[in-house]
């Protein structure tokens, strides 16, 4: 799992005072997409300008409502803090969308240092699937191999091990957005007192193939994020990038994020 810590993380630093949360600028911290809602209990990103001082990422679970002096409610409500990154090109917040809020239009309110920045408004769904992966939002997935490796071509990554999955392998996919558990954590804690599983369970296609989903769930790791146990189905054309997708309540997240199969 150290792959998902490793794409959390940016730099910089911000100087100004009051925060401003960009239109448009909560998005799924998975995939990026502007064209999805976000969904409750999912992580998410928010992307603003002074939203942040300097750079602070969570050291605990369960996770603090308050990082680096940076506070979140939507709609009233603390949103558990994973990461807030100052950058002189726009700061980035990463914090889970508490469960308890509802689908529909919500606002957001980012205080930095006591000083509130005016509400933004954005959409809540019941889901917003997105996986994660080493380019935010586009590229190799996180798609571990049983072995712990990555399922990326062979030397892809140097000092990560990595080898392409086959027909018949179980690969672990982090993503979230996955909507409602089985019982619900509560906010900004992790899933490792209970398992977890997805109310709906959603098709996850590989290369276009519909692959065997096993387990969907919290992931027993990390605040707001999903976990699919997924079997490598056959009939798929081997490669080093090949598509892989999350497909429910309508919404099919990109083909853009990938994994390597021989």
């Amino acid at each position: 799992m150290k792959y998902l810590v490793a794409i959390l993380v940016l730099s910089g630093a911000a100087f100004a005072q009051t925060p401003s949360v960009a239109s448009g600028g909560v998005l799924n911290g998975a995939s990026f997409d502007r064209a999805m809602p976000v969904t409750p209990g999912s992580l998410i990103s928010i992307f603003g300008s002074n939203l942040a001082a300097t750079t602070a990422t969570a050291d605990s679970i369960p996770l603090s409502s308050v990082l680096g002096g940076v506070n979140v409610k939507v709609n009233g409500v603390d949103a558990p803090l994973n990461g807030v990154f100052a950058s002189p090109n726009g700061d980035q917040i990463n914090a889970q969308l508490p469960w308890n809020v509802q689908p529909g239009t919500a606002s957001v309110v980012v205080t930095r240092n006591g000083v509130a920045s005016a509400p933004q408004s954005f959409q809540i769904g019941q889901f917003s699937p997105g996986i994660f992966s080493t380019q935010f939002g586009v590229g190799q997935a996180i798609a571990i191999n049983a072995d712990g490796s990555l399922a990326a071509p062979a030397g892809a990554f140097p000092g990560l091990a990595t080898h392409p999955a086959k027909a018949g392998d179980t690969v672990i996919i982090l993503a979230t957005g996955l909507g409602p558990v089985s019982s619900t954590p509560n906010n900004g804690a992790a899933s490792s007192d209970a398992l977890r599983t997805t109310v709906t369970t959603p098709t996850v296609l590989i290369g276009g193939v519909s692959a065997r989903v096993d387990f969907s769930g919290l992931s027993p790791q990390f605040v707001g994020v999903n976990q699919l146990n997924v079997v490598v189905p056959a009939g798929v054309t081997a490669g080093n990038a090949v598509p892989l997708q999350i497909s429910l309540g309508g919404l099919t997240s990109t083909n853009q994020v990938t994994m390597a199969i021989q």
